[in-house]
């Protein structure tokens, strides 16, 4: 654990020593991605099912799609709900 002698170990050290850092940061940006979505639907005074329309899709689709504990959403999927609400996906391996 990369401790430092005057702080101790990090969050991030604690989660990868045990072996769910990856888990906590995938849970994290789909939380983010989530709230970002609902933010510009409200912007854009979007509903769910019009989102849905918009996506032709399902309003159960848009529900997983802003549910932050369901982690099983495509990439594709984030994709044409990021652009109905005039938003774009970004992704970058770092």
């Amino acid at each position: 654990m990369a401790d430092n002698k005057h702080r101790g170990p990090t969050l991030d050290s604690v989660l990868d020593e045990a072996r769910v850092l990856a888990e906590f940061q995938a849970q994290a940006i789909k939380e983010v991605i989530a709230w970002q979505l609902a933010e510009a639907m409200r912007e854009r005074k979007l509903s769910k099912k019009r989102l849905a329309a918009l996506m032709h899709t399902s309003r159960t689709q848009v529900d997983r799609v802003l549910d932050p504990a369901n982690g099983n959403v495509t990439i594709e999927t984030l994709q044409r709900a990021a652009a109905v609400v005039g938003r774009r996906v970004q992704l970058a391996l770092i």
